[in-house]
């Protein structure tokens, strides 16, 4: 295959991510992991797994990086997890460390790739990427709105019982509480969620989604998400390499976009072989701009903070 796909961070999330990119055949993978033994152990299952999932993709587990060599798009996994009880903000020092050193290795060998974020918190992760990196806002991207948007679909079918493939959400602003799911741009086969789901139904999905993550660190006592968070950024790296250049809802620097500047921010775009090809702005009701505001505060907060770090 002619593309390549570097994973960095061999956990949960990154292995999934892995597994899911070699077995939709989208590219070879690479994944890169501190752990001695970890990458490399992983990827000779998932090799090994080929003949039966019937994929040509080659997969290589290093704990260094110059296997990461003109990678089309790197997907950034590494960072410490959160755990019960442990806000975003208390991952911040010891992960923008972790970010730092891996953009910083990672640019380098693949000086044109595009980077897709996942490790938390996320938004303000995506300033250390962009910092780090030197790259232009559109290489920079937060896989946020894509899960966020997927948790929220997946609440609705369940309230409805009707097919996921027949809902699609919305959800803007940063990860964690502070998302602002928008239900008058959900729908279920074009059909607004507003006709179908009464006010306070919607409300309850509204905020399960907003808790999505913190419902799953309850229940799994020592972990948290991977199959979703995986998936989410396996969709918007194929959106990327395929150049489909699909709408979907992602963390980008936005420069004015919505009334805010400098920050990254969940949002509409277009993404293609560029990366962010266009942030699409979308009306906003005054109470849903002002819900995004909040979220814009909570993300401005943390990057704040990581300035005097």
């Amino acid at each position: 295959m002619h593309q390549k796909v570097t994973v960095v961070g061999a956990g949960n999330v990154g292995a999934t991510a892995a597994q899911r990119l070699a077995e939709k055949e989208l590219c070879d993978v690479v994944l890169i992991d501190i752990v001695e033994g970890v990458p490399q152990g992983k990827t000779l299952d998932l090799t090994e797994a080929a003949p039966i999932e019937k994929h040509d993709a080659k997969l290589t587990g290093t704990n260094g990086y110059d296997a990461a060599k003109d990678s089309d798009v790197v997907i950034i996994t590494a960072g410490i997890p959160r755990k019960p009880g442990m806000s975003r903000d208390d991952l911040i020092k010891t992960n923008a460390g972790i970010m730092r050193s891996v953009v910083t290795e990672v640019s380098r060998q693949a000086p044109d790739s595009i980077l897709i974020i996942v490790s938390n918190p996320l938004d303000a992760m995506c300033h250390v990427a962009l910092e780090a990196s030197g790259f232009p806002k559109n290489r920079v991207i937060g896989m946020a709105g894509v899960l966020d948007s997927a948790r929220f679909r997946a609440f609705i079918a369940m309230e409805l019982k009707v097919s996921v493939e027949n809902t699609h959400a919305f959800v803007l602003g940063g990860h964690g509480d502070t998302m602002v799911p928008l239900p008058r741009y959900s729908t279920v086969a074009g059909i607004p969620i507003t006709e179908l789901i009464s006010a306070d139904r919607i409300q309850a999905l509204v905020e399960r989604t907003a808790n999505g993550g913190a419902e799953i660190v309850s229940l799994l006592k020592t972990g948290s998400a991977y199959y979703a968070p995986a998936s989410a950024a396996v969709e918007m790296t194929e959106s990327i390499l395929k150049d489909k250049k699909k709408i979907l809802p992602c963390a980008a620097l936005l420069q004015g976009e919505y009334g805010i500047n400098d920050l990254f921010i969940g949002v509409p775009v277009k993404l293609g072989a560029g990366g962010i090809e266009e942030v699409i702005e979308i009306k906003l009701t005054a109470e849903e701009q002002k819900a995004l505001d909040h979220s814009a505060d909570a993300v401005k907060e943390l990057v704040e903070l990581l300035k005097t770090l």
